[in-house]
């Protein structure tokens, strides 16, 4: 088990650059199963979670070879359909292998559910739906198998939720699926989008990208493809965050500016975190833009039209990220003002404020998916645990301007999600050590 040690106070400044995006990462790696050509993808994240799944997919018979930040991948020699359960069961993003394996070899299996954080029930019912409705079956037969009598066919399906691992297996197993299908109330997030153009690349005609309706024509075969993996907007909003209550200037380099709408709307509008989008015309397109944080940051919370109390909620792309809450619950508590969060998604994600709440935020947890927040307060150092990625980075952030020293337990939760956190972190000045 690994700790961060944080002493807090200390002001941030400097450059920091995303990672890829890793909810991106994760299917397509899934895709590469549906070829027997080599797939590259570049821009990589060397987390945890993508370690996971390379060791699945290596388990079951794909070859990798890793070029600095650039994977190649092939799946010539897959042995079967059956991912190793006790990798399976570590991760979420495991899920996405049900797609491709019921594709291209017809059948699904394992023994164990999929893992990822413990935020609250994470249903799998549309997974099953789409799959079921292009003629995968469920078998009964006391581990968890899928079956498809043949090649699967192409359907029109409303997805009965906006799930994006559930679109993305509708997505590739459409992709060698006969005839044409049609995903309505599809997830449109950057990372699905990324597997979009990854299967374009690879051969598949698919309509839509962006949009809430997919159309995808399935073909007898895809191909080999390489492709750079958008930067991670989960963690450009992280940096967004940080450098909001640490009062240094932070640069944020190689960002996405369509893919920061949202967070602008929420961090500068709600909160008044002052930032700016910079561009170099001369500069490649993956480091052109540069999102910068200004320096003593002045927070206040805006109130709705009439003086009411504001809210800071969730939903589907190209709504708040539902993984960016915890962030913007601690960049709250320092801002002036009273806001609501509500989180809708996920009925455990707000636990984790009893631990804000020992370090002295003013945080009143009306149920599972509302809290009230009343900032700013003053945070001090104390023993806390990550209880999952996001609420983990969040408590970083709090430890970060908290007076005294605080240690963070578990953080091998966090990095299933950021890469060598700590490293980038006392690059630009913080003080924090990793403890085994």
């Amino acid at each position: 088990m690994s700790s961060f040690i944080i002493e807090g106070g200390h002001p941030l400044n400097g450059s920091i650059r995303p990672i890829g995006n890793k909810n991106a990462a994760l299917p397509m790696l899934a895709a590469c199963l549906l070829t027997d050509e080599p797939v590259t993808l570049h821009n990589l994240p060397m987390i945890g979670d993508v370690r996971t799944m390379m060791e699945i997919l290596a388990g079951m018979g794909v070859t990798i070879e890793q070029n600095g930040s650039s994977f190649t991948l092939c799946a010539s020699r897959v042995t079967g359909a059956a991912p190793d359960p006790h990798l399976f069961g570590q991760i979420r993003g495991s899920l996405t292998l049900m797609g491709p394996l019921l594709a291209r070899y017809g059948r699904f299996q394992v023994d164990t559910a999929a893992g990822g954080d413990d935020i609250g029930r994470r249903r799998i019912d549309t997974h099953l739906q789409v799959l079921g409705a292009l003629g995968a079956q469920l078998v009964h037969n006391g581990t968890f198998e899928l079956r498809a009598a043949g090649r699967l066919c192409g359907c029109d399906v409303l997805l009965d939720e906006a799930s994006v691992t559930a679109t993305e297996n509708g997505i590739m197993a459409a992709a060698l699926a006969r005839g044409t299908t049609v995903l309505r109330n599809a997830a449109s997030e950057p990372h699905v989008q990324d597997l979009c153009h990854l299967l374009t690349r690879m051969g598949c005609q698919i309509e839509g990208i962006g949009s809430n309706v997919l159309v995808i024509h399935g073909q007898e075969r895809l191909g080999g493809a390489e492709i750079h993996i958008s930067p991670d907007f989960i963690e450009v909003g992280s940096f967004i965050g940080l450098g909001a209550i640490t009062r240094g200037e932070l640069r944020i380099a190689g960002v996405v500016p369509e893919h920061l709408r949202m967070m602008q709307m929420v961090f500068a509008d709600r909160l008044g975190v002052r930032m700016q989008l910079e561009e170099n015309p001369a500069a490649p397109l993956d480091e052109r833009y540069t999102l910068v944080i200004g320096e003593e940051q002045e927070l206040c919370i805006r109130a709705d039209f009439g003086g009411v109390v504001p809210k800071i909620d969730d939903a589907p792309w190209p709504a708040f990220p539902p993984d960016l809450m915890s962030i913007a619950l601690v960049t709250a508590t320092q801002a002036q003002g009273t806001v609501i969060v509500h989180e809708k998604m996920y009925e455990s994600r707000l636990f984790f404020v009893d631990k804000l709440i020992a370090m002295g935020a003013q945080i009143i947890l009306c149920d599972p998916h509302r809290a009230v927040v009343v900032g700013p307060s003053r945070l001090t150092g104390q023993h806390v645990t990550s209880p999952d990625i996001r609420a983990g980075m969040a408590l970083v952030l709090a430890a970060l301007i908290a007076e005294g020293v605080t240690t963070i337990g578990n953080v091998q939760q966090i990095d299933r999600g950021y890469q060598n956190i700590d490293e980038k972190l006392r690059a630009l000045g913080a003080h924090i050590e990793r403890v085994e």
